[in-house]
């Protein structure tokens, strides 16, 4: 299971500034739902100064990437526009003490959210790099602009790092020789060994060789253990059924309805995604289908 600082913890149960500003000057737009991660930064910029004056986010992503928008929003509030552009990735995971390595993607996001929305206030045309170039993994939708941008921008050596910041090869590895070539021209060295495929998220097996049993019991105690946070605020969470690799759960309380419970969601998918060593999906119990609720 991933190490996630208190800084972390804190801005993805208690993000900062979640949700558009209503009379926003400048929007950014990353990412793709369908490829796991979305950001939507928006910024009000005061006209005369180019100070920011506030900042909001919508994600659809992990705690990771929750966090490091949290973050990114309180960072950028009070700057001028040109000092935030000096505002790294890197940065944004210091801000946060820190992200695990396989989570620097969402950091990376964020700076290119800021990136996006400060070219949208100034009537500048932002090229997405993920557009500009062959498409290296088909996965994630990522092509070589991008990788080679983050191995210049973060110093990166291998194919490992490659995909914690950018989640090329991260899926069926059929990309790896592809990003090989790229970080050997980049870096001007001779082809770097062949790295180990990586096991397919979807099919690793549960810890231990879990039985089902021992599986629901498992995402019975992670439910246990998020349940004060929830409770805290008035909500909760109950466990309906599990299909397969969908957990179908309950909010309730003032969890229902929520402007966050999308984002709440989220939360208890990644946790529970790491307690059990596989991907799941956690949907409301009001989407079951006819014939399981039955």
């Amino acid at each position: 299971m991933w190490e996630y600082s208190e800084k972390v913890q804190e801005h993805f149960f208690n993000p900062r500034n979640a949700g558009a500003v209503s009379d926003a000057n400048g929007t950014g737009e990353v990412g793709s739902i369908s490829c796991g991660d979305a950001l939507r930064l928006t910024l009000k910029v005061d006209p005369h100064s180019d100070v920011i004056l506030d900042a909001g986010f919508q994600t659809f992503g992990c705690g990771s990437a929750i966090a490091s928008s949290s973050a990114l929003t309180e960072m950028v509030k009070g700057m001028t526009l040109d000092e935030a552009l000096q505002v790294s990735n890197q940065d944004i995971a210091d801000f946060l003490d820190g992200l695990p390595p396989e989570k620097m993607h969402c950091s990376v996001m964020g700076r290119e959210a800021l990136e996006a929305a400060i070219a949208d206030y100034r009537g500048e045309v932002w090229q997405d790099d993920h557009e500009e170039g062959a498409l290296i993994c088909k996965c994630f939708a990522v092509d070589e602009v991008m990788i080679e941008k983050a191995i210049r921008d973060n110093g990166l050596r291998s194919v490992a790092e490659i995909t914690n910041y950018t989640k090329a090869g991260g899926g069926c590895s059929a990309c790896h020789e592809g990003i090989e070539e790229i970080l050997a021209r980049v870096l001007g060295e001779a082809p770097v060994a062949e790295a180990a495929p990586l096991p397919e998220v979807a099919s690793m097996p549960a810890p231990g060789g879990m039985t089902n049993l021992q599986r629901i019991r498992r995402i019975e105690t992670v439910l246990e253990s998020l349940r004060p946070m929830l409770q805290r605020d008035h909500g909760d969470v109950e466990l309906v059924d599990v299909v397969d690799k969908t957990i179908y759960v309950n909010m309730l309380g003032a969890c229902t309805g929520c402007q966050m419970a999308a984002m709440t969601l989220n939360g208890i998918q990644q946790q529970l995604c790491d307690a059990l060593g596989e991907l799941v999906r956690v949907v409301p119990a009001s989407q079951m289908p006819k014939m399981v609720r039955g």
